[in-house]
């Protein structure tokens, strides 16, 4: 069985912010029905995948309201890492060092992200990298890390293929994608930019919404249900 709560670590004296989340979550209720919750989806552009040395570059994120995606109140920011000359992602994200040097540093860019995302479930693909790198900058900048429990579309795809294709079937594991524009193409989903934060985010959220349906279809209609279904992962 996963975890799907984890509470925020902390420091002496975390961020208000920070603290104000944590205490939304404290007695988090997982047995209403999926529409009654408030989701953002997020995505995230990093310099590099080096945990110790690489950092954030670009945060996309967006809500979804009673499962319908929100596309009047978006997050997208570029951030201004330490280190302009980190390029050794630019030619996946294609961020330039020219574009970043105007964007606000970290420190004012993820205080506004934490408010953002206050009292909704993250939802993200792959979403343990994101989380890994949100919470190395929030504990650096705002003494803590995220109590927002997070749902990983990347594992709702593992689960749903496994319903689908059955526990014994013929396919090879390794020739099964759950790249993300893969899995909008086999859905027939609206296809977006890869690599961008916020479009990554939109792609993921339909994406996100699709498994909902398909989900609610086969009896999963609470949160609980979907969670104890082994079907979420969290971060």
């Amino acid at each position: 069985m996963f975890d799907f709560f984890k509470p925020g670590s902390w420091f002496s004296n975390p961020a208000p912010q920070l603290q104000k989340n944590k205490e939304f979550f404290l007695e988090f209720d997982q047995g209403r029905p999926l529409a009654e919750y408030s989701f953002v989806v997020c995505d995230t552009e990093l310099t590099g995948l080096n945990r110790k040395k690489d950092e954030l570059i670009s945060i996309g994120a967006l809500r979804i309201t009673d499962l319908q995606i929100d596309l009047s109140s978006m997050f997208h920011h570029f951030i201004q890492p330490r280190d302009l000359a980190h390029t050794e992602a630019t030619l996946v994200h294609r961020i330039t060092p020219e574009q970043l040097e105007g964007a606000e540093p970290i420190e004012e860019i993820l205080p506004k992200f934490v408010e953002y995302i206050h009292g909704s479930l993250l939802v993200g693909h792959n979403l343990p990298l994101d989380m890994h790198f949100l919470n190395k900058a929030a504990r650096k900048v705002m003494g803590g890390t995220l109590s927002n429990p997070g749902i990983d579309t990347m594992r709702m795809a593992q689960g749903y293929k496994r319903v689908r294709l059955g526990h014994y079937h013929e396919h090879n594991p390794r020739e099964i994608s759950y790249n993300l524009d893969d899995l909008g193409r086999e859905y027939g989903l609206p296809v977006f930019k890869p690599h961008d934060a916020l479009e990554d985010a939109l792609q993921t959220a339909y994406l996100f919404l699709y498994f909902i349906k398909k989900f609610r279809k086969g009896g999963l209609v609470t949160l609980k249900d979907i969670f104890q279904s082994g079907r979420v992962g969290s971060f």
